[in-house]
């Protein structure tokens, strides 16, 4: 079969514009809008030119912070108790983050695809896929921490080692270039698994009313046979968030900056740029239904009644 984005982006882009301009009702933009927040909660995007020996401390020192952060924490207790209690604060009011982010998952795709404005009747719906995608994205972003936090502890001792014993000469271009592509290769994966969760399992799981890996396990399949159409998807996806962010820069120049104040407000911002989050969720669902009834999500539209005449 051949996959087309073209069709899916301008189909999306319709449904936008009968959704939320035809007509324009401020309520459904702030409804509607309130669930893309929600959605989006949990998603959250020098160097020294001294001499050769003044770049050779710096970064002994940058290599050595780690163990006299751990040491001058041992020597001051308090501290260490206070950093532990904030950080697991952190750690609670991420998982909250997550849990709501993965309710409001729902909400804003069922808003989406039946073109409505509700809260209440979807987060009560869908309160059992929600809380089987927050699991899963609970566990996949502890898997997630747990292996940057290695990648740091490698790369520090390594590096470490390394300078230590070539007598503080540059650290070897070819062990550079080499964490540099693994550390880069492990926020590719990352960013994939995440983008597809969003916007495919997502969908899968409300279609089906099936649970997190049982969305996955629909997906897999689907996605080993058309691989390369999925990520050039990602790209596209990816390309789509950066023109976003320079439209986004430009207006906060064009309005004398009046325009980055509302984007900051938590939820107003969500509110002021809802058509592009609007059209990003559409636009998966419609890339997604290329693929088969089995995966179409929006209702069939009405034909429009004929009148016999005699």
């Amino acid at each position: 079969m051949t996959v087309s984005y073209s069709e899916p982006m301008t189909r999306a882009f319709e449904r936008m514009k009968t959704a939320l301009f035809k007509p324009f009702d401020l309520h459904k933009w702030f409804i509607v809008g309130f669930t893309a927040f929600l959605a989006g909660l949990a998603d959250s995007h020098q160097g020294s030119t001294g001499s050769r020996g003044h770049w050779q401390t710096n970064f002994r020192d940058v290599l050595a912070f780690p163990h006299k952060a751990w040491v001058w924490l041992a020597n001051h207790p308090w501290w260490l108790a206070a950093i532990a209690f904030l950080a697991f604060l952190i750690l609670i009011l991420g998982i909250v983050v997550l849990w709501l982010s993965s309710r409001g998952q729902f909400m804003f795709l069922d808003n989406v695809v039946h073109n409505k404005a509700e809260i209440a009747k979807p987060w009560k719906e869908y309160r059992k896929e929600g809380d089987s995608l927050f699991l899963w994205r609970l566990v996949f972003h502890l898997a997630g921490l747990a292996a940057f936090v290695l990648f740091a502890i490698l790369f520090f001792t390594t590096a470490s080692r390394i300078y230590d014993e070539t007598r503080f000469v540059p650290l070897p271009v070819s062990w550079i270039l080499g964490t540099g592509a693994l550390f880069l290769l492990m926020i590719v994966i990352t960013g994939y698994v995440a983008t597809f969760l969003k916007d495919f399992v997502v969908p899968i799981m409300a279609k089906k009313r099936v649970p997190a890996t049982k969305g996955w396990a629909i997906f897999l399949p689907l996605f080993r046979e058309h691989a390369a159409s999925f990520i050039l998807y990602g790209l596209i996806i990816f390309a789509l968030m950066i023109a976003f962010i320079i439209l986004v820069v430009i207006a906060g120049l064009v309005t004398c900056c009046i325009g980055w104040f509302l984007l900051v407000i938590p939820y107003i911002g969500t509110v002021v740029t809802l058509p592009f989050w609007y059209g990003l969720r559409a636009f998966s669902v419609q890339f997604l239904a290329q693929f088969g009834p089995a995966y179409e999500l929006f209702p069939p539209v009405a034909a429009p009644e004929t009148t016999e005449t005699t």
